[in-house]
């Protein structure tokens, strides 16, 4: 049996403005209306073999994985499990928690796989999972090579040794990404893979690789595992980690911890894939995705291209014209738009850090917010005052909460709106309004098959999100502030 342990993390910087650090890249909407994430669980759970998943993610994005989940077609993806973070650890904890939950199993092999690979060549790719499977089966740690089909810098590199079996080859170690020169001497020499992140190992075979090479990161994840405990808004489904316990683990990736040590002392194995493969790591990837035209120019949404050549637009909410220019890239949003030259993506990262350092938003959220309940978009704001757009989902229902600085006027547009207000309840429907006043608890459900469509208008002195108090949810977030406070 295959589990495959999905790995959902990271920020994407290089991604920004469509990739940020509360909607990351694995929730990305690609050119074809498809997200990362969805595209890896559907690819997992089209292997034969497999029936479930486990998905470990921040514990801020677990609704938003089931909202993605959901929306695969055969269903399967229903019989979901999660280990949910607190906060980022990188991929050795979460491969070590991941094995300490499926040891039970002596017959399982777990097939880790970022949420944010595209790989296209479904049989291709589910070959290349049977022959790591068998060599993992062996007792082996596999991971997955892919063959260069250029000198990339960005990549780290494994050096393929003896051949196994065909396809399969001892790894003789692994390497950091490489210079110009000598990543056009790795691929020139055929003996490099790129490292694609992918591993598959039974639960025994990398807890004693852990055991071997990072004994303390292991003793660490044993303390923190049996404090595992349900989500209470997901059920035993999802499981929350303890903030203290898991802070006690070391950040750091499986690469560094055991990968390398391991292919010194020809523990691992390389699975060289046939199929096709992209990190979609920066705009390069994504740009590449479109077949650009006559000109070399591509992308989405409506555009105007007028003596332009071998240029990426994104347009979302608006036309995006470009004149006498080539070799950029343009993404507009909502709230931020990027203008970069083709040679230097790779620095788009750093508008990420110059934003953190000013504290501005734009790192974090877009402009439409996405919450267990629904969304809320923010139309306008100005001193005093700010205009939100709110979807609520059907049988949702935001938190019972106050706020002390501001109050808040409610019109109905679409649907109908439960209110709890103070001790008063009322249905508003469509074309009718309500107001909160401040300091009062007050609650807004959808109760109705149909999506709930509100305007909300915020009148006080301060505005900010975290300006609430909350007193009963059915997401679980009173308890998750609280484990953070004790943190």
């Amino acid at each position: 049996m295959i589990l495959p342990v999905i790995l959902s993390g990271g920020a994407g910087t290089r991604l920004w403005p469509l990739s940020r650090e509360a909607a990351p890249k694995p929730f990305m909407v690609l050119p074809d209306g498809e997200t990362l994430l969805g595209k890896t669980a559907a690819r997992a759970l089209a292997l034969p073999g497999v029936d479930r998943l486990l998905t470990v993610t921040n514990r801020e994005h677990y609704f938003p994985t089931r909202d993605v989940y959901a929306r695969l077609a055969d269903g399967r993806a229903d019989n979901a499990s999660f280990l949910l973070e607190p906060f980022g650890r990188n991929t050795a904890p979460a491969v070590a928690l991941a094995a300490l939950q499926a040891q039970g199993d002596p017959d399982c092999v777990l097939l880790v796989l970022p949420a944010d690979h595209l790989i296209r060549n479904q049989a291709a790719f589910a070959a290349a999972v049977a022959d790591a499977v068998a060599v993992a089966r062996t007792g082996k740690l596999a991971t997955f090579g892919i063959a260069p089909t250029h000198p990339e810098t960005g990549f780290g590199y494994i050096e393929c040794g003896t051949a196994l079996r065909d396809g399969v080859h001892g790894a003789n170690r692994f390497v950091e990404k490489p210079s110009l020169v000598t990543a056009l001497e790795y691929v020139a020499s055929g003996r490099y893979v790129w490292n694609s992140g992918m591993f598959a190992f039974t639960p025994a075979a990398i807890l004693a690789a852990f055991e071997r090479y990072a004994p303390d990161l292991l003793a660490a994840a044993r303390h923190c595992w049996p404090s595992l405990r349900p989500m209470s808004a997901a059920g035993p489904a999802a499981l929350e980690i303890d903030p203290t316990l898991f802070a006690a683990l070391p950040d750091i990736s499986i690469d560094y911890a055991v990968m390398e040590q391991a292919a010194w002392e020809g523990c691992v194995a390389v699975v060289r894939g046939t199929f096709d493969w992209s990190d979609v790591g920066s705009w390069k990837a994504v740009s590449d995705l479109v077949a650009p035209d006559e000109h070399g120019n591509g992308g989405s949404g409506e555009r105007v291209a007028i003596a332009t050549r071998n240029t990426y637009v994104h347009a979302e909410d608006r036309l995006v014209a470009t004149v006498g220019v080539e070799n950029l890239v343009v993404i507009d949003t909502p709230d931020a738009v990027l203008v970069a030259h083709r040679d230097h993506l790779q620095r788009v990262k750093e508008v990420v850090g110059e934003l953190k350092t000013r504290g501005h938003e734009t790192y974090r959220l877009h402009r439409t917010v996405a919450r267990p309940w629904g969304t809320y978009t923010v139309l306008q704001e100005g001193p005093g005052f700010k205009i939100k757009r709110i979807e609520v989902k059907p049988g949702a229902a935001l938190s019972l909460q106050l706020h002390h600085r501001r109050s808040e006027h409610w019109v109905v547009v679409r649907g109908v709106a439960e209110v709890t207000c103070g001790e008063l309840q009322a249905s508003v429907c469509a074309n009718e309004s309500t107001f909160i006043p401040v300091g009062t608890r007050h609650r807004l459900a959808n109760l109705h098959p149909e999506p709930l469509v509100m305007i909300e208008i915020q009148c006080g002195d301060y505005l900010g999100e975290d300006d609430i108090v909350r007193f009963d949810d059915r997401y679980g977030r009173t308890e998750a502030l609280a484990a953070v406070a004790t943190c």
